[in-house]
């Protein structure tokens, strides 16, 4: 028998704060940062395998890279990569995976998912989302995944639980985007409060009812292509229309909006692996506290840096601490690590200048 359990991996992001490595022809999601033979991407399938059959694991991305998700998930079917013809943030993206799923399968339930995430205790995952995806399917829920906050961290969302309605599920309260950091101390002292992990589960029925309740711009757009979905026509029907969906982030669309959000409070590892901090974090260190993924490196007072470099590459440092240094190809960025929110604002000064060249 059929599973109606899907996933649906979002995989259209730029990546840009992680420039040089992360460009506009492969962004992070397709890069192996940890030296496993696996991208990012790789990884988010393989940790769903266990949970939702193949055949139900699709992939929605950009158009332009098409070409990057056959070469990484060759075993993906070509009908289960959805190909965004423009960059309309998580609401359009999402609203296009549940309204395919909901006409190929109205009983369908899903999970929704970032490529770019790093998950360990994939065990703790696998029971989590199971238990998430047995929550929705008996309850009309929005269901999305907090994870224990270790740190004040200001760089994500937080989720304020409320009453607890079964064992690891309770009610969402409020939600709050990136706190300053005497508000992120609070919270975290509070315990009330989860990161928002940007990891979803519902039935596909439900999010559209709750995207024509809260973002009836969006559904209004979608519901002319309802005889289009499933069907050959879907294609034509995106192409000649999802550039017209207003830019929008599921979040603000509906989940801060809706009343029937509800949270599960996760214990596996993870890590919006959004910052190069981030990948220095999650990464195996030498005896000065020093990371390198390709570099062989010889270190002189050097403490706190992470080097990037293509393969064997040596690398002999005097007298750095705690800077990102990344050569890839054309592009060498050396930067303290207290600095890298300037990355973004680095690659706009670097557009302005040359154009696509170094992006």
């Amino acid at each position: 028998m059929k599973s109606h359990r899907y996933c649906v991996i979002m995989c259209g992001g730029v990546g840009s704060r992680f420039w040089p490595f992360s460009r506009e022809d492969k962004p992070k999601q397709f890069i192996d940062f940890f030296g496993t033979g696996r991208s990012l991407l790789q990884m988010s399938y393989d940790r769903i395998l266990p949970i939702v059959p193949k055949e139900n694991i699709i992939v929605v991305t950009n158009a332009k890279y098409a070409s990057l998700i056959r070469e990484q998930l060759p075993e993906l079917e070509e009908r289960n990569i959805l190909l965004e013809p423009a960059r309309r943030n998580t609401a359009p993206c999402i609203a296009w995976a549940a309204y395919h799923i909901h006409a190929m399968d109205p009983e369908a339930s899903m999970i929704v998912a970032p490529s770019d995430h790093l998950i360990t205790g994939e065990q703790t995952f696998c029971d989590c989302v199971t238990r998430g995806f047995e929550f929705i399917e008996a309850n009309d829920a929005l269901l999305t995944l907090g994870i224990n906050p270790v740190r004040p961290e200001t760089g994500y969302g937080y989720i304020q639980i409320g009453p607890e309605v079964t064992p690891g599920i309770n009610k969402v309260k409020t939600f709050t985007e990136k706190p300053n950091l005497e508000l992120a101390k609070v919270f975290v002292d509070s315990g009330e409060f989860f990161w928002n992990a940007g990891i979803f589960l519902w039935r596909a029925s439900v999010i559209i009812e709750a995207l024509h309740r809260y973002d009836s711009d969006l559904t209004d757009l979608f519901d002319k292509g309802l005889a289009d979905f499933g069907t050959d026509t879907e294609e034509r029907f995106i192409s000649q229309n999802f550039e017209a969906c207003p830019a929008n982030s599921i979040d603000y669309a509906v989940m801060e909006k809706a009343d029937n959000v509800y949270v599960e409070c996760a214990r596996f590892g993870w890590t919006d692996l959004g910052t190069w901090s981030a990948l220095y974090d999650n990464s195996q260190s030498d005896e000065s506290a020093n990371v390198a993924r390709g570099a062989q490196v010889i270190s002189y007072g050097s403490q706190g840096n992470i080097f990037l470099t293509p393969d064997d590459k040596l690398v002999v440092v005097d007298g750095l601490s705690d800077y990102i240094v990344a050569d890839a190809d054309d592009v060498l960025l050396i930067c303290p690590k207290t600095r890298e929110q300037h990355i973004k604002q680095m690659v706009n000064d670097v557009r302005m200048r040359f154009d696509k060249k170094y992006l």
